[in-house]
């Protein structure tokens, strides 16, 4: 209030002086209102009478300019697109009249600015190529830099990655010259904006980040809050949440400084989004929540409407104005009558197309219905056979071990006198009771994997000392490891490491991966096992020196029956069910199972067991 009464004292003296300096005083003032925000919005509206006014009085021609353009302005800070189009399109007529350059790329931008605000990237497009082509007619500098910056920028949106990239990088090679007078700073967030569109995320927050270093320089705080907005996006699409989370929290903190509604409303929805991509629906819900109840920038079809149908009105008027001296009020008459009936036979067309497709979308949804209930039978016959399947299995395996358990009975028998037997019987026996215990691990292999797809295994929990229960497992691999020449290490910590787990379960994992580690590697090497105890979880550990994986294959090594290219380097028998019994037990365990490896160089797995 202070301000405007002394403005308007400044005014009543304005007879006494020279008109030149009345007229530099309305620009001056009009230039100062160009920095105001979305608090001052009201005030623009005072400032822009009183330019209007005072230009009438002065007769200066460009107060019509410079009062429309300000009363945009302050119906486009408020979100009143519609309104603000209407001063806008009057800004630039009358900077038409007069030829006056400038002041037509100005409202040509800001036009641009609300076709971006309503969601019409075309229009916004077609109104930054004019300003573009006027700006290299008039060989301005700074008006070139700042429409291909524009023009980057709005392509992008358009998903026309390439184009903004032409413009972009032809808007810097320009503006590099006069980098000590140009701020270069939305040439490398714009860049940012189209490397992120493109999915090269380390490439959008180089430049996003070289844009924050500038505007931290500057201390503009609406420039610092797109950067913190931009560069939480990167970092949540990097999945590097917990700096998302921060850079967000900084944008609202900026935007409550400013009072800006509308950035306060995007901060919120960055934060909807980083909590949605982490899994965290209820955070993310209460944030939509806050976004969706101050967002001014959201425009309804209504409003789009309006803002098109006043597009129009500006160009029939410059059709009129064209044309005026060619036309009659019978030619007007006769177009009228002529676009109504048009009108109307495209509406009956319209009417009748929308009944077709109505038709042909419920003949489609009893399709899809037929469909889905046809799946559904096939899923249930699916169900109950695979439901005897593993019956089948489970019966013929159990039955199959049998068999098996006489003829080891027997061998032991053999094996308590062998001096009668010939080295030949001897080898035999040998093989004999080599062959019977391979095909009972594989019945025991087949049992635990289709024990776990019906879950008949119940998990019985107790607490024990997971070094000493690993020791113990290493001290039965020992014989089979140095059979073949293989080095066991076995590290741990110095202290003892409680897990409360099923001792029976973990003794299976450790059997399969410490069996696998000696299998798969050539005499001569080292196989490492390792505990390491975390806050919450305990991590085992298993890395060797064998032929490796490749990369093709990790994928589907867990998967039941799974074949690799990689094979036991003595020829030990591999069924392709090992993994896949870690798998299944470390799920039910709520734990973890990954594995690292290349050809040539040994595999490593990692097994993490909550505790």
């Amino acid at each position: 209030m202070k301000y405007l009464l002394l403005l308007l004292l400044v005014f009543f003296a304005l007879p006494a002086m020279p008109q030149q300096a009345d007229t530099n005083y309305l620009k001056a003032l009009y230039d100062r209102c160009l920095d105001f925000d979305e608090s001052k919005a009201d005030s623009l509206n005072i400032y822009a009478d009183i330019i209007f006014k005072q230009a009438v009085k002065l007769q200066y021609d460009r107060g019509e300019v410079l009062s429309s353009r300000l009363r945009g302005i302050a119906e486009d800070l408020k979100g009143e697109y519609d309104k603000a189009i209407v001063y806008y399109f009057q800004s630039l007529d009358a900077a038409r009249k007069l030829h006056a350059i400038n002041y037509e790329i100005a409202a040509l931008t800001d036009l641009a600015y609300v076709y971006v605000n309503t969601k019409q990237p075309g229009r916004a497009k077609d109104m930054y190529l004019e300003c573009a082509r006027l700006s290299e007619e008039g060989k301005d500098i700074h008006s070139v830099i700042t429409a291909y910056g524009n023009l980057g920028a709005i392509y992008n949106q358009l998903k026309q990655e390439d184009s903004a990239l032409y413009y972009l990088n032809r808007g810097l090679t320009v503006a590099k010259p006069y980098a000590a007078t140009i701020n270069v700073s939305s040439f490398y967030s714009n860049l940012g904006n189209v490397y992120y569109a493109k999915k090269e995320y380390d490439r959008s927050l180089s430049y996003f980040q070289q844009c924050y270093d500038l505007h931290v320089k500057d201390s503009n705080e609406a420039d610092l809050w797109m950067d913190n907005l931009n560069i939480a996006d990167v970092f949540i699409e990097k999945k590097n949440y917990d700096s998302g989370y921060v850079y967000a929290m900084h944008s609202i903190q900026l935007a409550e400084k400013m009072n800006a509604r509308s950035k306060e409303a995007d901060s919120y929805a960055m934060l909807s989004k980083l909590y949605s991509r982490k899994g965290d629906y209820k955070n993310a819900w209460d944030f939509q929540q806050k976004w969706y109840s101050i967002d001014t920038s959201l425009v309804n079809t209504g409003t789009n409407e309006t803002i098109a149908t006043l597009q129009e009105r500006f160009n029939a008027k410059q059709r009129e104005q064209e044309n005026r001296l060619l036309q009659a009020q019978v030619e007007e008459a006769h177009f009228r009558n002529k676009a109504i009936t048009l009108l109307a036979l495209a509406a009956a067309v319209i009417a009748i197309i929308i009944a077709l497709l109505l038709i042909q979308k419920r003949k489609a949804n009893v399709k899809l219905q037929y469909k889905n209930d046809f799946i559904n039978r096939q899923n249930e016959k699916l169900a109950e056979l695979n439901y005897e399947k593993n019956s089948l299995i489970s019966i013929v395996s159990h039955d199959l071990s049998t068999p098996f358990a006489a003829i080891k009975m027997w061998l032991n028998i053999l094996n308590d006198d062998v001096s009668n037997l010939t080295d030949e019987q001897k080898k035999a026996v040998e093989r004999i009771q080599q062959s019977a215990g391979k095909g009972e691990m594989l019945i025991r292999s087949i049992l635990d994997v289709e024990k776990a797809e019906t879950n008949q295994h119940k998990v019985q929990l107790e607490n024990f000392d997971l070094k000493v229960f690993v020791e113990s497992i290493v001290g039965d691999f020992m014989p089979a490891a140095s059979g073949k020449n293989i080095q066991l290490h076995f590290e741990t910590p110095d202290k003892h490491v409680y897990l409360v787990s099923d001792k029976q379960l973990v003794s299976r994992i450790c059997e399969n991966l410490f069996s696998n580690a000696i299998k798969y590697s050539p005499p001569g090497k080292n196989v490492w096992i390792s505990l390491a105890d975390a806050n919450d979880a305990v991590n085992i550990k298993v890395k060797d020196e064998g032929v490796g994986i490749n990369k093709e294959e990790l994928p589907n090594l867990f998967s039941k029956y799974s074949k690799i290219s990689s094979s036991p380097t003595a020829g030990e028998a591999s069924t392709g069910l090992g993994l896949s019994i870690v798998k299944r037990i470390v799920q039910e365990l709520n734990g973890t199972v990954f594995c690292e490896s290349e050809p040539g160089k040994g595999s490593l797995f990692t097994v993490v067991l909550k505790k």
